[in-house]
């Protein structure tokens, strides 16, 4: 090798955020995200995630959380970033720019209580939660960072008890096993070893309480127990 190189010229990015908001359906069982309809262009009239760029003098948080309150009511929202996402024409804006700014995503993502998720529609937006198996054509590379977004969730669910910030209170072990089921899939586990699996893991805490559903026999009634599972929460384990 010789010892010359080239010297490019450093790009120039304008910093953007997107944010993948996932919620699940208990009722009806389905994993959904959040997508907003694009009023500008590029890709006018097409679903994308909601996503902003960052002002000056705006932390990348402060942007996330700033276009998810434009967005969506929710309690004890909690984002946490994702990935970044920066290949060359990801954005066809890069195109048109005379001075070849680049335009970097910044990813974040969380999962949200379905029930509790007050969906903002002010007029001119539309905005829907979308089942992941239905999904329109989406705008820029959404659908990538979807896809990422969507292997992470399934990693967390199984190593962390971010499950528990979907379901209400109160809950039974099928009610858990069926959201299990919803975001990892049919054949993750059978019922009876996630059933042992985590009551061993001892921060289940039956209430005592027993509910009727249909025909069988009444089933015990759960929570999560934060307190018991403070000793565990920096230990590897798998939840599933």
């Amino acid at each position: 090798m010789s010892g010359k190189h080239t010297n490019h010229p450093l790009a120039d990015f304008k910093v953007g955020i997107d944010n993948v908001i996932f919620s699940v359906d208990t009722e009806l069982n389905r994993l959904l995200v959040l997508l907003v309809m694009r009023h500008e262009e590029p890709f006018l009239g097409q679903w994308s995630l909601p996503g902003t760029l960052v002002r000056q003098g705006e932390s990348l948080e402060t942007a996330s959380y700033r276009v998810l309150s434009e967005k969506i009511r929710v309690k004890n929202l909690y984002v946490e970033q994702l990935y970044s996402f920066g290949g060359p024409k990801r954005d066809p804006r890069e195109a048109e720019d005379a001075y070849n700014v680049r335009y970097l995503s910044v990813s974040y993502f969380a999962l949200v209580r379905y029930a509790e998720a007050e969906l903002i529609a002010d007029g001119v937006s539309g905005i829907a939660w979308y089942p992941l198996d239905h999904l329109p054509d989406l705008a820029f590379d959404h659908q990538e960072i979807l896809t990422y977004g969507t292997m992470r969730l399934r990693n967390k669910v199984k190593y962390s008890p971010v499950a528990f910030d979907v379901l209400p209170e109160m809950f039974t072990l099928s009610d858990l096993y069926q959201l299990y089921i919803t975001i990892l899939g049919e054949d993750f586990s059978d019922y009876s070893n996630f059933r042992t699996r985590l009551l061993k893991l001892g921060f289940l805490k039956d209430t005592g309480i027993k509910t009727s559903r249909g025909a069988g026999r009444p089933a015990s009634l759960y929570r999560f127990d934060a307190e018991a599972f403070e000793p565990l929460k920096d230990k590897p384990m798998v939840f599933v």
